[in-house]
């Protein structure tokens, strides 16, 4: 998670962090990203219902509720264990969290286990009801994902007047006094859609955007060919970086943020560099408290059925399952070799990101990515987007995969 607002702007500076000794349970939200500790925000897919037929869907969501999902009383037990595990933030999503009616239930659970919770959701079942007995719980914020405008969300989504009840969903949370969020997913089809999700963003003053860079996974991975090519990336992210600017200096500070692509970081740090020297200083110190990708380490996934993941992209691969042992005992066993080497993938990464300038600050990029591509999870990252110039390695001896 690259924090645009935070560094191209400069609204978060080094000592803001260093003032909360950069303990995860001591930082802000808007601050966790750059904790020392990692302790793991964990997404709990607590249902794979959904209403929609998302063709992007990384949980293969589906219309009909699972046979092993966690029952409400093993859900508490699961948030008993990350709140003693100091597990600062717990993201509900699906499939459609709104799907189970004990959703309301566990979040005020989670709440009141001094847990920051929080939604991620279709919008689409946001009722003015569902609104205001979200905001009496506590919730800190719920993510609305978007896929573009009308035809385009709704041709994603698989369903006809899924952008109009999302646009209520959002309306209804708003008006109920929920920090919400937009969520969009970047890839061929829809790149171009990016300054329209900005102008809606202002248009309904809606504090917060999350650009996902698109991860073959789910029923994303038939999507391999069509992520956006690495000049489109560069593109893209530079017009983040240009409209998050406008808003910020026309008085309405946005706070906005690209995902899952760790090559974005290097990629602000140079463009200061070229703009504002003494910023790019202090963005680099940033970042390398962020540390870049961090699944398995500081991000972790739990499925509807119990089962343990590095994030809630790898659900071919379960680290174990809750059900038989608590999730602080599968997530600090070093006796599964992936997730030791997850913990420390620096070491184990190959090709140019071995030798890349930057990987303390990107962490390796994405493995289930490259897995995805090469059959190999410690193969460079096909999706980023840097030259061999710009990672400092001689362009004559690199590897290139993808």
């Amino acid at each position: 998670m690259i924090g645009i607002s935070k560094l191209y702007c400069g609204t978060v500076e080094p000592s803001d962090a260093l003032r909360y000794s950069r303990h995860s349970g001591d930082l802000p939200s808007h601050l966790l990203q750059f904790s020392r500790d990692k302790r793991p925000v964990v997404v709990w897919n607590m249902t794979q219902r959904c209403n929609l037929k998302c063709i992007h869907c990384y949980a293969h969501a589906k219309a009909r509720q699972s046979d092993d999902e966690l029952t409400t009383a093993e859900g508490k037990a699961l948030i008993d264990d990350l709140s003693a595990t100091g597990v600062p933030v717990l993201l509900f999503s699906g499939g459609e969290p709104l799907m189970r009616e004990d959703l309301p239930e566990l979040a005020d659970y989670a709440v009141k286990k001094s847990m920051r919770a929080v939604i991620s959701t279709n919008g689409t079942l946001i009722t003015p009801e569902a609104a205001r007995e979200l905001k009496a719980i506590g919730l800190s914020y719920v993510g609305i994902s978007l896929d573009g405008t009308k035809d385009i969300n709704d041709r994603f989504r698989g369903m006809d007047g899924a952008f109009d009840a999302a646009m209520e969903g959002i309306r209804n949370a708003s008006d109920a006094g929920i920090k919400v969020g937009l969520r969009f997913t970047i890839n061929r089809f829809n790149a171009g859609e990016v300054p329209a999700l900005f102008d809606l963003m202002e248009e309904m003053d809606i504090p917060r955007i999350c650009f996902y860079h698109l991860v073959y996974s789910g029923r994303g991975s038939g999507l391999v060919n069509d992520d956006v090519p690495h000049e489109e990336s560069r593109r893209v992210v530079d017009l983040i970086m240009d409209r998050t600017r406008e808003l910020h200096d026309k008085g309405k500070p946005k706070e906005v943020l690209t995902v899952d692509n760790h090559a974005d970081g290097p990629y602000i740090y140079l463009r200061l560099l070229r703009e504002n020297p003494e910023r790019a200083a202090q963005v680099l110190e940033l970042l390398e408290m962020n540390e870049g990708n961090n699944s398995g380490r500081g991000i972790g996934c739990i499925s509807w059925n119990g089962d343990v993941h590095a994030d809630q992209f790898w659900r071919h691969h379960s680290f174990g399952n809750i059900r038989n042992r608590p999730f602080s005992e599968i997530w600090y066993d070093m006796s599964d070799p992936l997730l030791k080497k997850l913990k420390e993938k620096k070491k184990h990464v190959t090709g140019r990101c071995s030798r890349c300038r930057w990987l303390d600050i990107c962490g390796g990029n994405f493995r289930v990515r490259a897995e995805a591509v090469t059959g190999d999870i410690w193969a460079p990252d096909p999706a980023c987007y840097l030259t061999d110039e710009e990672i400092g390695i001689d362009a004559s001896t690199a590897t290139h995969t993808g």
